[in-house]
């Protein structure tokens, strides 16, 4: 199988140990310590360290999740409102240049400065009534097949914030990474 390279940037590296949205949005989002770091250390079954689905069972195939920023911004365009906060919908590894929706399914390696993390794409991750709370109204149908990707770590590694490489095993279209991606529906 031939593995296809894509430049990325990591714009953000998110790790909260507390969930911030539970509850009615209408009552606003928990005050949580959130943190936008430089690096983070993957382990590999488990998470990203100090992140709240850390070692977490319920959680181990969705443990690390993937953003393309330009999904952000093709919602705040179709709002006509924004620009918002990328740490908002709050997603672990926030990228520019990065098509998600076709790597459900396939393991990726994200290589970033000296290290990288095999992941296991194991499904979307389908946006909550929160967005229309802390982006704008209406956010929250807007984000629909492009709230990124949800992720089992297969490696140990530590990702960095800056340039670097997706490694796919499946062709991708870094210009349709803001796009919706619209899952079927079977019979």
């Amino acid at each position: 199988m031939s593995v296809h390279e894509y430049p990325v940037e990591v714009l953000h590296l998110l790790v909260s140990p507390e969930h911030a949205y539970f509850g009615r949005p209408r009552d606003g989002a928990a005050d949580v310590p959130t943190a936008d770091v430089e690096e983070v250390r993957v382990v590999a079954g488990k998470g990203i360290v100090g992140d709240r689905f850390f070692g977490k069972a319920a959680h181990m195939d969705a443990a690390v999740t993937l953003f393309a920023v330009e999904a952000l911004e093709g919602v705040a365009h179709d709002l006509d409102a924004g620009p918002f906060d990328p740490l908002a919908p709050r997603r672990n590894v926030v990228l520019r240049g990065a098509e998600l929706g076709p790597l459900v399914g396939h393991d990726v390696t994200l290589r970033t400065g000296d290290g990288s993390v095999t992941l296991r794409v194991g499904r979307p991750a389908n946006p909550c009534a929160w967005m229309d709370r802390v982006l704008a109204p209406g956010a929250f149908h807007a984000l629909r097949g492009r709230g990124g990707v949800r992720c089992m770590p297969l490696t140990d590694g530590t990702l960095r914030r800056g340039s670097g490489v997706l490694e796919s095993p499946v062709e991708l279209d870094p210009a349709r990474a803001g796009l919706a991606v619209r899952r079927p529906r079977l019979p």
